[in-house]
């Protein structure tokens, strides 16, 4: 790829219109001053003083944000409550021009919520403390899986593809559902020319006909299979990924940390490793995957074949990582700037 087929890309993608169904949450910060810190009279127990909020759409949310960044148009499916942290993440959804017609409002249901401490130690070292989650813990109603179905069977008429976001563990009580996964089955079939592609942390196993994102653990889990002595991620994803891509008769990504990514197209035939963007300096990790899911599957929308759709997820992946402390993105001009800075990496031609 070279600098000007990337600008063609990037330009592309603002005609892209996506849907992304799945778990949307809230990514919630609280900044801590241990300086500050109480103790309580009741308890006796150090109480921690928050200086600062910061609120982020989380999840299906965090690929929504990606997809903006890059200039990507954005239908939103899933469900929020109608409490303080469904207005909150609707608010931040907003103020980002995503679609949310189908972001269905529901009694009842908590908005999952990522609540992150971030403490600021007295040295001024920060660092995270124990999550909380708030999450929906009761399977959906069949009422809640009729609305959602109806939704994707509009939207995907007049969308040009669907990233799915599966990240409830519980199973049947995120918007993934069974019924659901079975409904994609079928929305591959009846519009084969459209991407649809699923992220599942626990259950990529259980799809049928669409494309699969996943990493190392993930594709292992998934495939059934387990890693053999001295087995390099590569060749990992590469005997895994071919048994999905039997499976479903669709390409699977597989990421690889540091190491890049992987890409199974044929499962008769090897597949193709793209390497790392290399990047110096402190990173963060926190929703590399999500922007590398957003990158490609937009790409692919767009017309863009898989390994180009892949050198993209590299570049975004590789400046998202270098943003500390926040759910990062990539905008359009970070990407071009990041791919003047490489003068190695074998796939980017300069």
């Amino acid at each position: 790829m070279n600098r000007k087929r990337l600008e063609q890309i990037l330009n592309d993608l603002k005609n892209v219109r996506l849907i992304v169904f799945g778990d949307y949450f809230l990514d919630y910060y609280l900044t801590l001053e241990r300086r500050l810190s109480e103790i309580s009279v009741e308890t006796g127990l150090e109480a921690y003083q928050v200086v600062n909020t910061r609120k982020y759409p989380g999840a299906a949310g965090t690929v929504v944000s990606n997809l903006r960044s890059l200039g990507v148009n954005v239908l939103a499916l899933g469900l929020s409550g109608d409490d303080g942290n469904g207005f909150d993440l609707r608010k931040r959804l907003t103020e980002n021009n995503v679609d949310l017609r189908s972001l269905l409002e529901v009694s009842d249901y908590d908005t999952p919520t990522y609540m992150k401490p971030m403490m600021c130690e007295a040295d001024g070292k920060v660092h995270e403390l124990n999550r909380l989650d708030v999450k929906h813990r009761t399977p959906l109603t069949a009422a809640i899986e009729d609305k959602l179905i109806e939704k994707m069977h509009l939207l995907l008429a007049e969308a040009d593809g669907m990233l799915v976001v599966d990240q409830v563990h519980e199973r049947n009580c995120g918007v993934v559902t069974d019924r659901l996964r079975s409904e994609l089955k079928n929305m591959a079939a009846k519009y084969p020319q459209k991407i649809i592609r699923v992220d599942s942390r626990d259950y990529l196993s259980l799809f049928e006909g669409v494309m699969l994102k996943s990493n190392v653990s993930e594709v292992l889990r998934a495939s059934g299979m387990q890693r053999l002595p001295g087995e390099s991620p590569c060749a990992v994803a590469d005997r895994c990924g071919r048994i999905l891509n039997a499976r479903t008769g669709k390409p699977v990504v597989v990421t690889l940390g540091s190491e890049g990514l992987y890409l199974v197209e044929n499962a008769q035939a090897e597949g193709c490793y793209l390497p790392s963007i290399p990047v110096s300096g402190p990173i963060d990790i926190v929703g590399a995957g999500d922007s590398v899911n957003a990158s490609i599957g937009a790409a692919l929308c767009a017309g863009v074949p898989l390994p180009e759709a892949g050198m993209l997820g590299n570049l975004v992946a590789s400046i998202v990582i270098q943003q500390i402390g926040v759910t990062g993105t990539a905008t359009p001009e970070q990407v071009l700037a990041q791919f003047d800075t490489q003068l190695s990496v074998p796939y980017l031609e300069r």
